[in-house]
């Protein structure tokens, strides 16, 4: 005969990791039981199920068995304490189904971080400096080379009575002075800048000056972290124009690679709406008649022979747009036009629109003339 009494029948758990119902005859976790139901099976409801708790079980290190966490709910740190046999799952990434490599991770508001690529920062090269402490200098260049302003606003600064030598107001233009003096401008001790020397690939469409009345982009805005002091582009370049172009603040220097009589040598690649002739070529090798005189090539050649609208020209000229002029001259029409090599630099290892540091050996190698 089958007896329905609380007495025969076993104790019941419903309360493991997995929230899975089994039997066991030899745990007793003093649970009160509800009263069997009609058919004689007892079957807890999910809500019962899923929210029962053991408050006596002794292997739980809080004093009793928590409820296991729906799905998405976050789970504290403490985690879940099985007893006996069962697994113990401290943090939510140990759970059944999921990677115990893998931690969740959490973006916050804002979405995934994204990588950012830390810029290269270039240390600034401090020169040595060859300059005789008691030679004479022009007082309207000693403020250029300071950074104060130009030579020609040097003299206009000289005649309105504010610069001020070893404590003296000096207003005749042609003044010259040490190394040694001290000089002051509106009151404020004026000291000679640290040489710099940027090496910049120019690309197209930026103005080669400091200053554009128009507000169009110049090559300073490419090297303004290059450096505090005051530094100038050697010469120029069209805003079309692209390749090698050399900012300083050393006026004897830039002085000496742009004067006529130092002839120092620019090499452009040229690109050109069609194919140019042989006989242009030796045209230009032998001089073109310009407006402002004659112009000649100290080299030129085709690039490829497969590509005969690419040519290479080598000269010494730094008139305005002197390249140009010289192929419009002869009925072609420039489409690019590309410095690769001035006075012995070139812009090797260079990316368009980056600048570097000349090294001290270039600087040397410039200063001697020994770059043609």
């Amino acid at each position: 005969m089958t007896t329905n009494n609380n007495d025969s029948r076993p104790s019941r758990s419903y309360g493991n990791a997995n929230n899975e119902r089994h039997s066991s005859s030899n745990r007793n976790y003093n649970i009160e039981r509800r009263p069997q139901r009609e058919d004689g099976n007892y079957r807890p409801s999910y809500e019962e199920n899923y929210n029962r708790n053991y408050d006596n079980n002794p292997s739980s290190s809080d004093g009793g068995k928590k409820r296991r966490p729906r799905v998405g709910e976050r789970v504290s740190s403490g985690g879940h304490s099985g007893g006996g046999g069962e697994r113990n799952y401290n943090t939510y990434s140990n759970a059944p189904g999921r990677s115990r490599n893998v931690q969740p991770v959490s973006h916050g508001s804002q979405g995934p971080k994204k990588l950012v690529k830390k810029k290269k920062i270039f240390k600034q090269i401090k020169y040595k400096e060859n300059a005789d402490p008691t030679a004479p200098i022009r007082l309207n260049k000693y403020l250029a080379n300071a950074g104060v302003c130009s030579r020609r606003e040097a003299d206009e600064f000289i005649q309105a009575g504010v610069v001020k030598v070893n404590g003296e107001v000096v207003t005749e233009l042609g003044t010259k002075i040490t190394r040694a003096d001290e000089v002051m401008f509106n009151d404020q001790p004026v000291t000679l800048e640290s040489k710099v020397y940027v090496l910049l690939n120019k690309p197209k469409g930026f103005v080669t000056t400091t200053d554009d009345p128009e507000n169009r982009k110049t090559v300073m805005d490419l090297v303004k972290a290059a450096c505090k002091e005051r530094i100038y582009p050697v010469g120029r370049l069209d805003r079309a124009t692209t390749g090698v172009l050399l900012l300083t603040n050393d006026g004897d220097l830039a002085s000496k690679l742009t004067h006529p009589k130092y002839e120092k040598r620019k090499i452009y690649q040229v690109w050109l709406d069609k194919p140019v002739a042989m006989e242009h070529m030796q045209a230009i090798a032998d001089g073109i008649e310009l407006e402002d005189g004659e112009i000649h090539a100290d080299a030129i050649s085709y690039v490829t022979e497969e590509d005969l609208s690419q040519v290479g020209i080598e000269i010494h000229s730094g008139k305005n747009r002197v390249v140009r002029r010289v192929f419009e001259k002869l009925g072609y029409r420039v489409v690019k036009l590309d410095r690769v090599y001035f006075a012995g630099l070139t812009k090797k290892n260079l990316s368009r629109g980056k600048w570097r540091y000349l090294s001290e050996k270039e600087v040397n190698m410039l200063r001697m003339g020994a770059f043609d």
